[in-house]
């Protein structure tokens, strides 16, 4: 009995060492930013623009309308598009960078306008909020960098990297959702895209 444990538990570690070691292969032989900008003829990016592929689980970095490098990327643990809060999911529409924490329990953090104006007229549509909470949400909106966060739609929904256990995750050879609704990329690939981001970054995901 003692033997047959062992041997289950041996497989398994084997097989989840061979899965990170596969891992480190996929990304070791992926290309830096600095080498996709080269075979493109672009020295600098002073245009970014994030598109967002919940489909295929990646952010594409561009310069304006040409695409330089691709990421891999998960998202909520929710696959539907977000519409409250506490739901884990990662919402769909065209949003803006609003502010950069570059010390973040997930290594750092890209800030999203969540709830933007449609998220706002969509709910009040759905009668998910009532005209008050439409007023002070969508005054919000526009009159603060960030919306209001506390609200019925959520909040608090950025890009950030993996934190603590970036090796294990930046390395599994397959998808896994884990967030609360915010799109998360490794350690790495936040280091690449940090220094070209800024404040009003158009981010698009669909």
């Amino acid at each position: 009995m003692v033997k047959r444990v062992v041997f289950v538990v041996g497989s398994i570690l084997f097989f989840l060492a061979g899965c990170l070691l596969y891992g480190v292969f996929l990304n070791y032989s992926q290309k830096t930013l600095n080498e996709e900008m080269y075979s493109k003829g672009i020295r600098t990016i002073s245009n970014p623009i994030i598109k967002i592929d919940r489909k295929r689980y990646a952010l594409h970095l561009f310069q304006d309308t040409t695409f330089i490098k691709s990421y891999r990327a998960v998202f909520g643990r929710n696959s539907e598009a977000k519409r409250a809060a506490n739901d884990r999911a990662t919402p769909i529409g065209e949003y803006r960078i609003c502010r950069i924490d570059s010390t973040h329990l997930y290594y750092c953090y890209l800030h999203l306008n969540y709830p933007n104006e449609h998220d706002i007229t969509e709910a009040y549509r759905r009668n998910e909020l009532n005209r008050e909470e439409f007023e002070a949400t969508r005054n919000s909106f526009f009159y603060q960098q960030m919306p209001d966060q506390n609200t019925v739609l959520g909040g608090n929904i950025g890009i950030h990297g993996i934190g603590k256990l970036n090796f294990l995750f930046k390395n599994l050879p397959f998808v896994f959702n884990w967030t609360d609704g915010s799109i998360a990329i490794s350690n790495e690939d936040m280091n690449e895209i940090l220094p070209i981001i800024k404040i009003g970054t158009n981010v698009i995901i669909y």
